[in-house]
């Protein structure tokens, strides 16, 4: 029963993959970019029920910009329970545009590319990134800089930090945990970290029953005079802080009440 039941959380995810890839093609065109950002996170959201993942999320989804988010960083489904929360703008490694499928969906979302081995590159990236906080968005960065594994959280990076710097606008520190609803303990299916593959994660994310993806913002700070390094030091306390914290859950961001679809 258990690989029946995985078998047709597959089946449902495909397919809603290919809505996802006809809505892109079809009627993101004609569609205004807030709401492309609506079909994003009302995507994201289905997609996270038909996997039977429950979205607990505590704190406050910030409804616009501009503002930053820093979140530590699990697995690929971290992108996935973001978005389902509110909409952002995430930075990721060039290698995701270059994905079958995922990397369309990415593009299409508003995701920056960046070379995480090039500095030149990650210069280009900041410019970017401050341009688009400027314009009041919300963007969405990793700065770990890669998957940990759900317990230790790795230093933070403090190159990306730079743009909220540069911009003038707010940090805001996000924390992610996935645990198993029955106990309250950490669950390590969603787990893509060292030599675990991609479809190794997803399946054992499909097999798992009573998974709950929490996200837990904090509160929005400013640099206050603060370093980029510095600061990075900071948020990756208040990060580490809030993985741990009793979560309140306040429930994602509304959606628009106008019906979209997908």
């Amino acid at each position: 029963m258990k690989l029946i039941r995985a078998a047709a959380k597959l089946g449902r995810t495909v397919g809603h993959l290919g809505a996802g890839l006809w809505t892109i093609a079809r009627r993101f065109p004609s569609l205004q970019q807030a709401e492309k950002e609506m079909l994003v996170q009302q995507w994201a959201r289905d997609m996270l029920g038909l996997m039977r993942i429950e979205l607990r999320v505590s704190g406050q989804p910030p409804a616009r910009g501009p503002i930053l988010l820093v979140a530590n960083h699990i697995s690929w489904l971290d992108i996935l329970v973001l978005h389902a929360a509110g909409y952002c703008r995430f930075v990721s490694k060039a290698d995701v545009k270059q994905w079958p499928i995922v990397g369309t969906l990415a593009t299409a979302a508003g995701t920056l590319y960046i070379e995480r081995e090039s500095r030149r590159d990650a210069m280009r990236v900041v410019h970017h990134m401050a341009e688009h906080l400027r314009t009041g968005d919300v963007v969405a960065v990793f700065p770990e800089g890669t998957t940990g594994d759900g317990i230790t959280l790795l230093p933070f990076h403090a190159n990306l930090l730079q743009a909220a710097i540069s911009a003038d606008v707010p940090v805001l520190p996000v924390a992610l945990r996935f645990v198993d609803g029955r106990t309250g303990q950490t669950s390590f299916a969603p787990s893509f970290v060292g030599d675990e593959t991609l479809v190794g994660s997803l399946w054992r994310t499909l097999s798992t029953n009573s998974l709950v993806a929490e996200v837990n913002y904090g509160e929005a700070q400013q640099a206050q005079g603060r370093g980029r390094r510095e600061w990075a030091l900071d948020l990756q306390h208040t990060v580490n802080r809030l993985r741990t914290a009793q979560a309140v859950p306040t429930g994602p961001a509304p959606l628009a009440q106008r019906d979209l679809g997908i």
